[in-house]
């Protein structure tokens, strides 16, 4: 498995080559100083913002929460084949991004459209490769869309400036259901944690909101995360890890899902089977850099130097932070690599 490091001076972030497999993250990006500047109609633009960015991006959206000072997206980057990322292709999504109207520093859609139709074209060779590498790949995408977005923001509000904190969190979470339903589950409860709804099929911008108000996509995203293909079923299911999870916040400290909520929604749709799973610390699921199975973590120490290795006069630390937390029945764990910080992003 090969495993990329992208930074420099920053903690690295740690990526898998897209062209070896399909890696899914976890990405958290705040607003500047944690200012609650997104209204109703900015969460609309950036949820439309979401979709087409990741269809450029040839990226799927498993899970999102958009609230009023941050984002989580849960994000599978599959495999990349060279084969399935033609020119026409290209062209499909540039055109899912940029419209049909003029594209900024871009050229036209018609326009890259003829310059693709000249197999010698230089001029097209460049563009191609400029483009292929927005492609199938977390920072890219995440990028486009925070920087997309902040023109549109800026504009309409009429301010300038940075809108994003810093870059964005990534946690790189194992492709497993077992692993995905719980990072899932903790974005979609993100505005009954923040007290603004009681179901959370009740909040618009977010990927459960979305799948219960009939669309497709987020429908088969979830389904996904589940292991499912019918949303039928994978749609009953969620509904019971949801409530499952909304019932046991803290009072004092964030909002929570009535009892007498959970009892009919259990009564509706049968038992909770995953009422345990879903006991787990928010910070477990912001502020680690890889989220898995015991086996996952552990393969990923390798690829990360500074679980290693330590400074000259420094005494070697563990990154591996035996975060454990029940999945299922059975002896399988959650665990969680790099130590993590206190206050995480809720």
């Amino acid at each position: 498995m090969d495993v990329k490091k992208v930074g420099g001076m920053r903690q690295g972030r740690l990526k898998l080559d897209s062209s070896v497999g399909a890696a899914v993250y976890h990405c958290i990006t705040r607003t500047v100083a944690g200012e609650r500047l997104l209204g109703d109609v900015d969460k609309e633009i950036l949820r439309r913002m979401l979709w087409r960015v990741a269809d450029f991006c040839g990226v799927e959206i498993l899970a999102y929460c958009i609230m009023s000072n941050h984002v989580h997206v849960l994000v599978r980057v599959p495999e990349m084949r060279e084969q399935d990322l033609d020119r026409v292709e290209i062209l499909r999504r540039y055109r899912a991004l940029y419209g049909e109207g003029k594209s900024g520093f871009f050229p036209e859609p018609d326009v890259l459209a003829a310059l693709f139709a000249d197999r010698e074209s230089d001029e097209a060779a460049r563009w191609e490769a400029r483009l292929r590498v927005r492609m199938h790949d977390v920072s890219a995408f995440m990028q486009t869309l925070k920087q997309r977005f902040t023109i549109w923001f800026n504009h309409s509000h009429g301010r300038f400036g940075t809108l994003w904190a810093e870059r964005f969190k990534s946690t790189l979470i194992e492709n497993a259901p077992s692993v995905l339903r719980v990072v899932a589950a903790y974005i979609d409860l993100n505005p009954v944690r923040a007290g603004l709804v009681e179901d959370p099929g009740a909040y618009r911008w977010s990927s459960y909101g979305e799948a219960l108000a009939g669309q497709e996509r987020a429908r088969c995203g979830l389904a996904s995360v589940l292991g499912h293909t019918d949303w039928r079923e994978a749609g009953l299911e969620y509904r019971l890890i949801l409530f499952g999870k909304g019932s046991n916040g803290r009072v004092n400290d964030q909002g929570i899902i009535p009892r007498e909520r959970v009892l009919e929604v259990i009564a509706q749709g049968g038992k909770v089977p995953l009422a345990e799973l879903l006991r787990c610390r928010l910070k477990f699921l912001s502020d680690g850099a890889v989220l898995g199975s015991k086996a996952f973590v552990m393969g990923m120490t390798s690829h990360r130097g500074e679980a290693s290795e330590a400074a000259p006069g420094r005494r070697k630390r563990r990154h591996v932070v035996g975060s454990i937390l029940p999945v299922e029945e059975g002896e399988e764990s959650l665990m969680a690599l790099r130590s993590l910080r206190k206050n995480a992003v809720c």
